[in-house]
Formats: structure tokens, C-alpha cells, sequence
């Protein structure tokens, strides 16, 4: 068998082999880790049981020593010998009893703890104890009626058991022991598999075998093991280059040491039963990777042939080919998967197409998106450039879109952009036009043949569809929406420069709320400048680029300054004096008027703070957009501000105007109202130019309003301007508020303005906007004009 290494047979056969024996290995390897893992935790199990064992066998043995302790104790005979201290008879009985139990020590105590006789099985050399461990198992057994324990008696160790001799007093005390010795440890050995081994650890720091099951090297490796584990837990410990399992049982302490029984296991021992095992694991292992081996080869060839067939019948399929069905053949997998492939096939043909539907059409209004508009463009500019004739796009926002979406809810607004779309389809009357939606509220019209002045005509019929009032799900609606359009080839010679040079001229539109704008290339300029202005407004802010200017503003009465408005300008490192009515409302529409604002506020409070450290009680007026009063921190953020500078609320007047309020009156009463409680002064700019209602203005929080400068400027020579004006200053009075009027230009307005009760009066008569640091010197040069009036000034007060 052949096998090419990098054909797909052969990295078949290679995945498996390596997915099998990677399997098996780590099989071996769990199964080897958990083998031994088993048998420790079993050689832990055996020698918490051993403990248990030799702690019962010891139990035995005492209560067969204490039984016929108790029997001798008991003896009449014995009791007279202990009572006339017939010590021949003493041993003699002691002797025969205990040959009788099996005990390897008798012996016979006093009252007064001594030894005094023993018999034939006791200790035939030197009777050497510890004579605390006899004193203390006396005075168990006094208390308790017998007591039970080890003892080393002469340097051997031995189970004792003690028993008074009463009459009807204890007279004296019974002793007899057994040998712990190596038979002991022989038959714990064959009872439980373990070791033990009893040791005297000195204090000295050497090991005293008393008795163990252990020999030759194993036994020298106990004696000089340095760190045996914590008594009462089983741990490990090497001997002889093998682990065995150990538990240390203390059994009793002596005078020079401890004794201890040393419980063991040898972990070889535990895990030799299962290494067989594993070897039977190895070999079946690599009988069945030689079985996989074979099988797999053959496995691969069966699936690579009809594999192929498939791949040729796919590579038809990518190139488009869905015609030409697929042979279903082999074995039923395979045969499935060609079924698969034949109904992926007829899938792919219908899915195509919605695909392509996807693509190119909106989904919720259904009409074409942006990708198909300008393809439908492209191909109206080539059939204009080969005709000689023209092509226009319209392009459209609507206005107050996202404040339907936050009022009214995102399933309201998709219902009204339905029914925009519906509206503008019903707007085109030619074979060709194309109506579409690029995303949001922006829609496009395509007019293949029109100019500008043909587009004209279809303009107008959008405003007038989008003007008439739209009812969607029982809700009234105005909308309008800002319209830009251009034409092929007088604004532009490709698809991609006609869709860029309509949008510029929509956002004109919007911007000058004039509804409907054509290209021109002054747009094109303005907004190639708007491109970089708001990174570079960013950095003039960062770089203290921008310059705080006041305009001083007095009392009409008297020509005392009262304070003065603050206002923005921007010299620009490399475009010099960049005029407001340029950054203002591109600052506006971008949102970033709030930094500017912040910016104002925190010039205004420190100058207020030189203001008042110098001793001019001046206030500051400054402006406030749109922007800043849909924000719910503003109040907070000013109120930090002064609190850094040091001055207080009073000290400023802040300037709305009407259509800043009217563009969410409920939003902007609220900021207002918090502005107000903070103590802040407010004041309507530019009154008499927006459409607020005097309903909605009674509600407002202010204290003075602002005459625009539109109807001061035009007393002297308008009679309705006069009028006007001075209605203005009548509600003004008549509501409590104070009325300022910007644009006085000449001594003639002034005296005008003040003869009409005006309070406080601003112009270029008084002063123009000045830097602050020439304030000063303006206020010290500053002289209010004679109390007189022009001739001529009257008769424009005259009431028609």
C-alpha cells in the first residue's frame, strides 16, 4: 500500500494514528497517575486499619494479663503470704500463675511502690524501670481497680497490667507484663502485610530499636532517617530506595525519650499487583495501533475516491455552474453527502438572489440602498456622457428625526420612515427615477436626463409631499427635511463626486435652514475648512489659543457700568483672527460648544475674582446654547467652578435664547429652573427673533430680558422698530424683569432707550469687545454722555 504524504488518504491515516495514540497515551498516563495515586491512598487506608489492629492486639493481650492478675489478686492463699510477707510464697505464686496466662513478667509491690518479689518469668538480670511509669500505672489502677499500659523494664519493652491486692485495703500490687518483641511485630506483619517497628527516640537524638518486622537495609534507614512524619498522620518516608508508607503511633514517654510503634508499608509492594496490568494495557495498545493502522488506510480510500468526484463537482458549483447535478453514489455517508451537495446546490441558486435582494435593498422600507444607487448613477452618467445630456441627485435629511426616536420610540420612527419613503415613490412620475434610502433619515432621489432646472420642479414637489402633515399610528407629524442636489456635468464628472458635492450641499442646507440648496463651490470650500476645525478647536482650547473678550454693559440711567458680556474669539496660530460666526456653529452642530461654554465659565469666574479682589462689584454675562441646556450636569459643573474661583452665582447673569429653549421646553425649563435655585441670573438674548409664546415665557425663571439688536439698531429712522422696542420694555417692566438692549450705536439710541425706561443699554457707542486686559483701561477712561436729546427724537415715539 502506497501512500502519497500529502495526499488526503495519507493525512487521514496520519490523524487518526496520532488521535489514537495520543488517546492512549494519555489513557496510559492517567491510568499509570491513577494506579499510583490508589495505592497510596490505600497504604494510607491499611495503616490507619493497622493502627486500629495493633492497638487492639495490645488491648487483648492486657485484659488476658489483667484477668489473671485479678485471679491471683483474688487468691486467699496469695492474700495471706502478701499479708505475712512470705515472699518464697509470693514468688512462687506469682511463678505459677504466670506461667499459666502466658505473661513473660511477674512481679509483686508494696504499699510503699517497691518491688518485692518476682517470679520465675520475670527479667532474669538487673530489674531496671522506669519507676514513674510504675508509679503512675499504680496509681491508675488505685483509682480505676486496674490499669494497663507499656514499660521499658530493663531496656526492653512490655504491655504491663496492674492490679491491687485488697484485704479488704490494698495490701500490695500485682505486675505481670509481656514481651513486646520482634514475634509480636512478626504476627502484626502477617495479620495486616505491615511493618512495625518499635522505637525508643531518645532525646539525645538516637533511635533505639526495641522490636521490629524489618531487616538489612531498611531497618538502617529507619534508624537514621532525619524527619519522620508528624505522629497520628500517614505520610511517606524513603528507605533503602524505596517509598514506603508510614504512620507514627506514640505509645508511651519516658524518662530519657519516647516510645513509639512505627507502622509501615512498602508503596512497591502496593502498586506491584497492577504493573502487570499496565503491561497487558501496553500491549493491547499496540496491537490495536497496528489494527487502526490497516484499517485506516483502507478507510481513507474508500472516502478520497468519492471525495474527489465531490471536489470536481464543487469547483463547477463555485464558478457559477448550479446546472449539472452530482452523481449520488457509494456508500450511504458518502451518498448523503451528495445528496447534501445537490440540495446546497439548488439552495445556493435561490439564496443568491436574496443575497443580492440583501445587498442592494433596504430592508425596512424596501427600497434600493446605497450601493445600488450608485451603481444605478454610474451607469446614468455613462448614458449622459454618451448622449451629451445631464443627471441629477437629491439628497436628503430629515429634520428632528432622533428626537421622534427619543420621544416616540425606534418602532415609531421605522413606521415614519415608511411612510417617507411611500410619500417620496408617490413624488416620482418618470420610467428611470430612482427613489432610495442610504441609512438613518437620509434619502436619495436619482433623475437620470434632468439639469438643474428640471430638478427644480421635483424638488418642490418633495417639500411639498414632506411638508403636509404625516399620520402614523394615530400620531400627527411635521416633518422637513434639508435637500441638497447636484447634476452631472455642470457640478461634477463622476458618480463618487456628485454623491460627495450633493451631500455637501444638504448639510448647506440644514445648516442655513433653507430647505433646499443646489451645489455651489463656495460650499465645497467652507467645508473642506470644516474638515480639520474641530481637532484644531480642541487644541486651541488645550493651548489657550482662545482669547475671552467683554463688551461692557451699563445702566441707561445714569452711565454707570453694571458689568459686561464675555464673548469668545480665536486667534489661530496659522490662520490668524478666525471670526465666531465661522466656529460658533460648526461648534453647534459638533456638540463641542459645551467645551467652549466650560471654557467661558472658568475665564469669566476668574476674571469676576480679580474683579472683586481689585473692589469692582461687576457682574459677567455669558452665553448658553442649546447643547448646554439639554445638559443635566451643567448646573453642577458650573457650581465647581465657582467654587475653585472663589465668587459667587450672583456675580452672573447666563443669556438663552428663545429658539435654544423652544427646541425641548420641557428639557430646558428644568436646567433653567436648577440654574436659577444655584443663584444664577438669566436673561432671554435676542428676544422679540424666536417664536416662543408669552404662555411658555411666564413659566421661564428669568430676570432680565435682551432686546436684539435687529430692532434697536432701526429706531431712530423705523417707527414700527420704536414701537416695538418700546412694547418690549413695557412687558419687560410689567412682567418684573429687567430689559437690556444691545446694538446702541450713538448718543441718539441711548437717550432714545432711556426715555423709554430701557435699564441697561450695550454697543459699540458704549464700548466695543475688548480683551480683557484693556478692560480696565477702558472703564477708567469711560465718560457717560450729557443728559440731553436730539430734536429729531421724539416724533418716532409718536403712537400711529
Amino acid at each position: 500500500m502506497k501512500l502519497r504524504l500529502q495526499s488526503l488518504q495519507t493525512r487521514i491515516v496520519i490523524l487518526l494514528m496520532a488521535l489514537l495514540l495520543l488517546v492512549q497515551v494519555a489513557a496510559f498516563v492517567v491510568i499509570r497517575g491513577s494506579i499510583a495515586e490508589q495505592a497510596r491512598n490505600s497504604v494510607s487506608e491499611e495503616l490507619l486499619f493497622g493502627q486500629r489492629v495493633f492497638g487492639r492486639l495490645m488491648a487483648q493481650n492486657a485484659d488476658k494479663l489483667a484477668l489473671g492478675a485479678r485471679v491471683l489478686s483474688a487468691d486467699f492463699g496469695f492474700r495471706a503470704a502478701v499479708a505475712s510477707d512470705d515472699r518464697e510464697t509470693i514468688a512462687s505464686a506469682l511463678s505459677n500463675h504466670g506461667s499459666r496466662i502466658g505473661a513473660t513478667l511477674t512481679a509483686f509491690y508494696g504499699t510503699d511502690r517497691s518491688l518485692k518479689s518476682m517470679g520465675d518469668a520475670g527479667t532474669s538480670g538487673e530489674w531496671k524501670t522506669d519507676g514513674k511509669r510504675i508509679d503512675s500505672l499504680i496509681e491508675q489502677a488505685d483509682r480505676d481497680g486496674w490499669a494497663a499500659g507499656p514499660a521499658l523494664v530493663t531496656s526492653h519493652l512490655y504491655q504491663l497490667v496492674v492490679v491491687p491486692v485488697r484485704a479488704p485495703v490494698a495490701i500490695g500490687w500485682v505486675v505481670m507484663g509481656f514481651a513486646v518483641d520482634d514475634l509480636l511485630t512478626k504476627d502484626m506483619r502477617a495479620l495486616s502485610r505491615l511493618d512495625i517497628s518499635l522505637l525508643d527516640a531518645r532525646r539525645d537524638g538516637r533511635r533505639v530499636v526495641l522490636a521490629t518486622s524489618l531487616a538489612g537495609g531498611a531497618l538502617a534507614s529507619l534508624k537514621a532517617a532525619r524527619d519522620l512524619p508528624a505522629p497520628g498522620l500517614p505520610g511517606e518516608l524513603e528507605m533503602n530506595g524505596q517509598d514506603y508508607g508510614t504512620l507514627l503511633v506514640p505509645m508511651m514517654a519516658s524518662g530519657e525519650g519516647n516510645v513509639i510503634a512505627v507502622l509501615q508499608r512498602s508503596i512497591g509492594e502496593a502498586v506491584a499487583p497492577f504493573n502487570h496490568l499496565q503491561l497487558i494495557l501496553l500491549i493491547l495498545t499496540l496491537g490495536g495501533l497496528v489494527v487502526s493502522v490497516v484499517g485506516s488506510i483502507l478507510t481513507a480510500r474508500r472516502i478520497t475516491r468519492p471525495m474527489i468526484r465531490l471536489t470536481e463537482s464543487a469547483r463547477r458549483m463555485g464558478a457559477g455552474k448550479y446546472d449539472q447535478a452530482i452523481a449520488v453514489d457509494g456508500d450511504r455517508e458518502i451518498g448523503d453527502l451528495a445528496r447534501a451537495f445537490n440540495q446546497m446546490r439548488e439552495g445556493i441558486a435561490q439564496r443568491e438572489g436574496q443575497i443580492s435582494r440583501l445587498a442592494y435593498w433596504d430592508g425596512l422600507t424596501g427600497l434600493p440602498n446605497r450601493d445600488l444607487f450608485r451603481a444605478r448613477l454610474a451607469e446614468a452618467i455613462d448614458a449622459a456622457a454618451a448622449d451629451g445630456g445631464a443627471c441629477t441627485v437629491l439628497l436628503m435629511d430629515l429634520d428632528r428625526f432622533k428626537h421622534v426616536n427619543d420621544v416616540l420610540g425606534h418602532g415609531f420612527g421605522d413606521a415614519l420612515l415608511r411612510e417617507v419613503a411611500a410619500r417620496l415613490e408617490g413624488v416620482i412620475v418618470r420610467r428611470g427615477d430612482l427613489v432610495a434610502r442610504f441609512g438613518g433619515d437620509e434619502f436619495a432621489i436619482l433623475l437620470p436626463g434632468q439639469d438643474v432646472a428640471g430638478a427644480c420642479l421635483i424638488v418642490e414637489r418633495v417639500r411639498a409631499a414632506l411638508d403636509a402633515p404625516l399620520q402614523v399610528e394615530r400620531q400627527t407629524i411635521d416633518m422637513s427635511a434639508g435637500i441638497g442636489f447636484a447634476a452631472y456635468p455642470e457640478h461634477a464628472d463622476s458618480a463618487a463626486l456628485l454623491l460627495s458635492r450633493t451631500e455637501i450641499a444638504m448639510y448647506a442646507a440644514k445648516q442655513r435652514r433653507a430647505g433646499a440648496l443646489a451645489y455651489d463651490p463656495a460650499f465645497d470650500g467652507k467645508s473642506r475648512d470644516s474638515l480639520s476645525l474641530l481637532s484644531e478647536l480642541r487644541r486651541a482650547i488645550e493651548n489657550d489659543e482662545l482669547v475671552l473678550f467683554l463688551q461692557p454693559k451699563l445702566a441707561l440711567g445714569g452711565g454707570v457700568v453694571v458689568g459686561a458680556e464675555a464673548l469668545v474669539r480665536w486667534i489661530h496660530p496659522q490662520r490668524g483672527f478666525v471670526p465666531p460666526d465661522q466656529f460658533i456653529p460648526f461648534a453647534e452642530q459638533t456638540g463641542f460648544v459645551s467645551d467652549i461654554t466650560h471654557w467661558m465659565m472658568r475665564k469669566a469666574a476668574s476674571t469676576v475674582a480679580a474683579w472683586r479682589h481689585a473692589g469692582l462689584q461687576l457682574s459677567i454675562a455669558v452665553n448658553l446654547s442649546t447643547r448646554d441646556l439639554m445638559d443635566l450636569e451643567l448646573t453642577n459643573r458650573f457650581e465647581e467652578v465657582l467654587r475653585d474661583a472663589g465668587v459667587a452665582a450672583s456675580s452672573f447673569c447666563l443669556e438663552i435664547t428663545e429658539s435654544a429653549i423652544m427646541d425641548d421646553p420641557d428639557r430646558a425649563l428644568g436646567t433653567l429652573e436648577a440654574l436659577h435655585a444655584s443663584g444664577f441670573r438669566l436673561s432671554i438674548d435676542d428676544f422679540g427673533t424666536g417664536y416662543s409664546s408669552l404662555a411658555y415665557l411666564k413659566r421661564l425663571p428669568v430676570d432680565e430680558l435682551k432686546i436684539d439688536r435687529s430692532f434697536v439698531s432701526g429706531i431712530e429712522s423705523d417707527r414700527d422698530d420704536a414701537v416695538i422696542v418700546r412694547s418690549t420694555i413695557d412687558l419687560g417692566h410689567n412682567m418684573g424683569l429687567k430689559v437690556v438692549a444691545e446694538g446702541v450705536e450713538n448718543e441718539a439710541v441711548w437717550h432714545l432707550l432711556r426715555d423709554a425706561g430701557c435699564d441697561i443699554g450695550q454697543g459699540y457707542f458704549m464700548g466695543r469687545p475688548m480683551p480683557v486686559d484693556k478692560f480696565g483701561d477702558w472703564l477708567q477712561a469711560w465718560r457717560p454722555p450729557l443728559n440731553s436729546e436730539p430734536a429729531n427724537v421724539r416724533v418716532l415715539y409718536a403712537r400711529r
